[in-house]
């Protein structure tokens, strides 16, 4: 892993209007991490992820992606840069095919992996699933299917940096599985992550760091070994 982190989020705040949200948040991804962002519901963890991507602006801190400023970019610049979002609640086209998807969103943006380029090929290749699919529109899918495929649309912009947005809320347990295993083989490929999920225990078997929102604010941060042995900290921050 590089010395400089590719994502930095340094004392960054965020409002709605005037509830504030975020109170001086401070991360570091660095490339090739996995890192869980983790935190009860409402404690401002996509609204983090939205002003690291621009889609809601913040007032004061700064984001940097691989020592460049992005805070206060429009969103599609940013992405252009190399970030992709798998976003909570999945948002896939309904009308398009899951063909379209992976080939309307293709692109070439410097984040590709060991094993080659993210096309639709190979996301057929993770997902068998979708292969099965690729003919039938995203209203058509389970809720898991979208979720691959959300996953998918993703990958074959070729991300530096993928985040996704609670990566199994609401899947069966069947459904979790695959994800969980997509992102393992996605950390084996050198893949740089940063994922909200509540599972903590699996988060633990595949990031190499976690970052605790609390009340918009880091209340926590260590490695997966610190974290699995103090449950104290799950119970007080997590509500496991």
């Amino acid at each position: 892993m590089s010395a400089a982190p590719l994502l930095a989020v340094e004392r960054l705040e965020t409002a709605y209007g005037a509830s504030q949200v975020l109170f001086g948040i401070d991360l570091e991804v660095r490339a090739g991490e996995v890192v869980g962002l983790l935190g009860r519901n409402g404690m401002g963890k996509t609204t983090l992820v939205r002003s690291i991507l621009g889609l809601v602006a913040s007032r004061a801190g700064r984001v940097a992606f691989d020592g460049t400023e992005v805070r206060g970019l429009p969103a599609d610049r940013i992405a252009r840069l190399g970030l992709a979002v798998v976003p909570e609640g999945r948002q896939v086209f309904p009308n398009l095919s899951v063909d379209e998807h992976l080939t309307a969103f293709a692109a070439r943006r410097g984040g590709e992996a060991r094993g080659g380029v993210w096309d639709a090929t190979r996301v057929y290749a993770l997902f068998p699933r979708l292969a099965e699919r690729r003919d039938n529109l995203g209203n058509q899918l389970s809720g898991g299917e979208q979720q691959m495929l959300a996953i998918g649309r993703a990958l074959v912009t070729n991300p530096r940096l993928l985040i996704l947005d609670e990566a199994t809320e609401g899947l069966a347990p069947l459904i979790r599985e695959e994800i969980w295993r997509c992102l393992r083989e996605l950390r084996e490929a050198g893949q740089t992550i940063l994922v909200i999920d509540k599972y903590v225990n699996r988060l633990i078997q595949i990031a190499d760091r976690h970052v605790i929102v609390e009340r918009g604010t880091i209340a926590w941060r260590g490695s997966s070994a610190e974290l699995d042995a103090d449950r104290g900290v799950w119970q007080r921050y997590l509500g496991v």
